[in-house]
């Protein structure tokens, strides 16, 4: 199992990271006027490509395996 975390505060919303992930596991929300990226899919779901991690190019993800 992977664990994705988002830097909020680092994170700009560019939707890079939702268009290169393969399942679909991200997607941009907004809250309180702010947009930024969330992962929004079952954490069994993550297949640990990395891909969203390293299309950031803020660096505001992180894939951790458990």
């Amino acid at each position: 199992m992977y664990v994705i975390k988002i830097d909020r505060e680092k994170c700009q919303a560019c939707g890079d990271c939702v268009d290169t992930c393969p399942n679909e596991l991200i997607a941009l929300v907004e809250e309180a006027g702010v947009q930024f990226a969330m992962y929004t899919g079952n954490p069994d779901d993550c297949i640990g490509c990395f891909s969203c991690e390293s299309a950031c190019p803020e660096g505001s993800l992180t894939v951790t395996e458990l």
